[in-house]
């Protein structure tokens, strides 16, 4: 709703921190839905989905439509790549050095 959208690292995994979100993003995944209709699994007010989805929206996961009175959500997987990209280079970062040091302790203990 015309506020400055932050894709970075940071936000996108503090907002996937959270279960609720995390359970929010998976709804919006099967399609756009209201934040009433999100309020509804998790037993809360209006006002605490919407400061969960005012999270998801800073780290640029999900954005709001207004359709008067109405307000209609949906998701963005944009931000997870960008995640995804992060994480598969922490792998094959950590395998190669977890690989190579246990490379040197079998030579060391074979000395």
């Amino acid at each position: 709703m015309g506020r400055q959208v932050r894709t970075d690292l940071d936000s996108v995994f503090t907002a996937l921190a959270d279960p609720t979100r995390r359970a929010i993003l998976a709804r919006l995944a099967q399609g756009d839905t209201y934040v009433t209709e999100l309020t509804k699994p998790h037993n809360m007010s209006f006002a605490a989905v919407s400061k969960h989805i005012q999270v998801l929206e800073n780290a640029g996961l999900a954005s709001r439509i207004r359709e008067g009175r109405k307000i209609r959500c949906r998701f963005n997987p944009a931000p997870l790549d960008q995640a995804e990209g992060w994480i598969t280079q922490q792998k094959h970062f950590w395998e190669g050095t977890l690989d190579s040091f246990g490379e040197f302790l079998s030579t060391d203990a074979e000395s």
